[in-house]
């Protein structure tokens, strides 16, 4: 039965080949598939690794400040810091933006090319180990100063000592670190908590000449003796004091649940532990995505299986007379079917073999992570096995319905 099914597959080895290339090309991309999901989970895990964070304070009745706008008033973050199991709480902003280098007169083509959409976050300076600082880092320092200092994924392509331009200043590049993205796999880049609250939440000049004119028409501002209403209205359209979210990092032997439900009941905020974060980016921000990627599997897996059952049966076809002289010789059905079902299976290895090859060696080319497990390539392995051989049936039926007599009358 093997001599058979090697002899069939040599006589026709080139057919048989790119035949298994193309399967392959295809498994390929089933499998990029399914490493575009895990890459997307494993972004979402990232995120909360680079926090450093045990607790998420942010906004009532929100989900941020990931998956809803959250916004806090920046001296919140102290009377957390005096509930019992609470070891260091500190703001953080997050704004996704597009993000470029600093250019001058000859190079704006060039800073342009090389414009980046990133998540900037904003935390308050300080070493390695402070809630919100990056812990990847892979070049230069932590941010340290107050102002105009920037960290930046490696995967923005900015270099260190660079200067970037986030909204009306410059950032010189003092640190690079490597993977630090958002949930939606954009880089990140950290500037210090004061310059992101300037960033997000205060106006342009123009927005707020045209508000201040706007306040000292309003009847209610220009009563005699309150220019003090007036001045504080204006103070309030220049300031920015609000913050996305609060970062908790808990004592070594606090219960994180006790500690977010303090927090609910003594200071009326949403909390959310590491796991009910993580649940709320895969089931609200990952959740759509993750059913259309399984859709496209389920969409390859038929096509695949079409094809395998097409080339296999059109092989089958082709060999009618030679499967006649079989059972003319008097060769049992089980030898026949056998044969073909090892057809159908070294195709589907050959397949496999190429789509796990090409998978690895574009993944990296791929915009967004893709992650390739082992327990993914084992589970297609089978996935392909079984496929090959529900498609080898309908030729093992045909086969089967082969009349001998076909031997001798044609």
């Amino acid at each position: 039965m093997i001599s058979l099914a090697g002899r069939d597959i040599l006589h026709g080895w080139g057919k048989f080949v790119f035949t298994g290339i193309g399967l392959g090309l295809l498994i390929g991309v089933t499998l990029s598939m399914a490493g575009i999901y895990r890459g997307m989970v494993d972004d979402a895990e990232v995120l909360l690794d680079n926090s450093g964070a045990d607790l998420w304070a942010v906004q009532k009745d929100t989900l941020g400040p990931y998956a809803e706008p959250s916004n806090l008033a920046d001296d919140l973050y102290r009377s957390l810091q005096t509930l019992p199991g609470v070891a260091r709480a500190a703001n953080v902003t997050y704004l996704t933006m597009q993000v470029r280098p600093l250019a001058d007169a000859a190079s704006v083509g060039d800073a342009a090319a090389r414009e980046r959409r990133a998540m900037v976050v904003g935390v308050v300076p300080g070493g390695f180990g402070e809630p919100g600082q990056p812990e990847s880092l892979v070049a230069g320092r932590h941010l340290t100063r107050g102002h105009y200092e920037a960290v930046a994924d490696i995967s923005t392509g900015f270099r260190l000592g660079e200067q970037l331009r986030i909204r009306r200043h410059a950032y010189r590049v003092v640190g690079l670190t490597r993977r630090t993205v958002s949930s939606g796999g954009d880089p990140m880049i950290f500037i210090p908590l004061k310059d992101a609250q300037e960033a997000q939440f205060l106006k342009d000049n123009d927005a707020i000449v045209a508000q201040r004119r706007r306040s000292a028409a309003n009847p209610a501002f220009n009563r005699p003796g309150q220019p003090q209403v007036l001045d504080a209205v204006l103070a309030s359209q220049t300031q920015s004091n609000s913050v996305n979210a609060i970062l908790v990092r808990l004592t070594p032997n606090a219960d994180p649940n006790r500690v977010a439900a303090d927090i609910r009941r003594w200071k009326h905020l949403s909390v959310y532990t590491r796991a009910e974060m993580n649940e709320i980016l895969q089931a609200k921000l990952i959740a759509t995505s993750a059913r259309q990627i399984f859709m496209f599997l389920v969409i390859l897996s038929v096509v695949s299986a079409a094809i395998v059952a097409f080339i296999i049966y059109t092989l089958t076809l082709g060999k009618i007379r030679e499967i006649a002289v079989l059972k003319l010789i008097g060769t049992r059905n089980r030898t026949i079917a056998g044969m073909i079902l090892q057809q159908a299976i070294g195709l589907g290895l050959i397949g496999f073999v190429v789509g796990k090859t090409v998978a690895t060696l574009w993944a990296p080319v791929f915009p967004k992570y893709v992650l390739l497990l082992p327990g993914d390539a084992a589970r297609g392995f089978l996935i392909v096995v079984i496929i090959c051989v529900l498609a080898s049936l309908v030729a093992i039926r045909a086969a089967l319905r082969v009349d001998p007599a076909e031997a001798i009358g044609g």
